[in-house]
């Protein structure tokens, strides 16, 4: 790498580490943190060993929160009737940006991949069907993302969920507002025919 202070390099490195950061933006990162004073340094390293340390998946839905049971699953004015199933955390944040769903959610922490070695029973399936068992459920949207994993996913859930006779949808995909037709590949242009409405 070229950089003979050890610990730069490792510093480096641990951003390298987390996904999304390529070794460009790692070494920014990196120089950016050593121009922070001791006390901007310690807040920011304090941050992240405080939120390892307290935040823990919320015992209903296992998205994260700082609490036994989430914000969201505590809110009496949300539909506890409809669960959206998502892969994880950050896919919680970005339907409630939308400001739209008033459901709950449940959160798998994955996706079936057996190339990965991922099955079933590493996800938080079970605990799914154990909610559903205990609450009052009319709807469980598959909220996975339209990959191979996510699909199999969806299929092997909506399976389990078909002989307790829980409506189960899936979210449609398709052109995205705003973009060019000639742009879009075939199994969007696929999906956006097959989940087509009436206008």
């Amino acid at each position: 790498m070229g950089y003979s202070a050890l610990p730069l390099t490792k510093l480096i490195e641990q951003f390298a580490s987390l996904p999304g950061i390529g070794m460009k933006t790692a070494q920014r990162l990196a120089f950016y943190v050593l121009t922070l004073s001791d006390d901007e340094a310690k807040a920011f390293s304090d941050a992240i060993l405080e939120a390892h340390e307290k935040i823990k998946n919320c015992e209903i839905c296992k998205n994260f929160t700082d609490k036994p049971i989430c914000d969201i699953c505590a809110d009496k004015l949300r539909d506890h009737s409809v669960i959206c199933v998502v892969e994880d955390a950050k896919d919680v944040a970005a339907f409630e940006r939308t400001r739209e769903y008033k459901g709950v959610y449940h959160v798998l922490h994955g996706l079936i991949s057996p190339m990965d070695g991922i099955g079933p029973d590493q996800l938080y399936i079970k605990a799914l069907l154990d909610r559903i068992a205990e609450e009052d459920v009319k709807e469980v949207i598959m909220a996975t993302n339209p990959t191979v994993e996510g699909e199999a996913t969806a299929m092997y859930i909506s399976r389990l969920l078909k002989p307790l006779g829980i409506k189960t949808s899936r979210l449609a995909f398709g052109i995205p507002v705003g973009s060019s037709l000639e742009y879009a590949d075939e199994m969007t242009l696929f999906k956006a025919l097959e989940n087509r409405s009436e206008i």
